[in-house]
């Protein structure tokens, strides 16, 4: 078995370090963080939405070029 590389570890280093901050955050109730995190990802999931709806209609009035690389 092969050990996990530098950068494998480095990525669930802080990972966990997230998960132990979220958890803090809310006193240590697992359940308080879950739904916090519900919560949070709502929010996030309506303003890409959002984003999205307001580039793609200034797209069709051409407001943006397209990318040529």
């Amino acid at each position: 078995m092969s050990s996990p590389s530098p950068a494998n570890t480095e990525d669930h280093d802080g990972l966990e370090a997230a998960v132990e901050q979220a958890i803090a955050a809310c006193g240590g109730d697992l359940r308080s963080t879950i739904r916090a995190l519900i919560v949070a990802n709502e929010y996030l999931e309506n303003e890409a939405s959002e984003l999205m709806k307001a580039v793609s209609h200034a797209y069709a009035r051409g407001r943006f070029g397209t990318y040529s690389g």
